[in-house]
């Protein structure tokens, strides 16, 4: 008896290779959101301790140096700035040199936190919009180990 051909042909084999297409997508996606919000999450105020672990100088491309010691008295640049008039004008003339000029701003751990706000309030009023917290690292700092 004669029924037929009884060979089959084999079903095409699964797919075993994966496709990198989506994969290369999805990320290409991710790395261009993350490129695009890193710059936005970064903070306009910088804020370090007086004494820290791992605190490091850091380099403005234009940057003055602005320091209160403990009585209150304001330094721009190692040299005394003895009136709020004058201070005013060092700091709108700094602005004027540049938009993007960071006040550096050391405090000692003595002056009072609203002197530091109003010191902070005259270089906002300036124009300056960058300012950094100055901090010495806390082995430096006369108390190794200190936190």
């Amino acid at each position: 008896m004669a029924f037929g051909r009884l060979e089959r042909t084999s079903a095409p084999a699964p797919m075993s290779d994966i496709n990198m297409t989506p994969l290369v997508d999805v990320m290409l996606v991710l790395v261009v959101i993350f490129i695009l919000t890193a710059p936005l999450l970064a903070s306009s105020i910088r804020l370090e301790l007086p004494r820290a672990e791992g605190t490091a100088p850091g380099a403005a491309p234009r940057a003055i140096m602005l320091v209160l010691d403990q009585r209150g008295q304001v330094f721009i640049d190692d040299q005394a700035v003895p009136t709020a008039a004058a201070l005013a004008a060092r700091l709108a003339q700094a602005a004027a040199d540049g938009a993007d000029t960071e006040v550096q701003l050391r405090a000692d751990a003595a002056v009072p936190y609203g002197r530091v706000v109003e010191i902070m309030g005259a270089a906002h009023a300036a124009g300056l919009q960058r300012i950094g917290f100055v901090a010495e690292p806390a082995a430096q700092a006369g108390r190794p180990g200190a936190r």
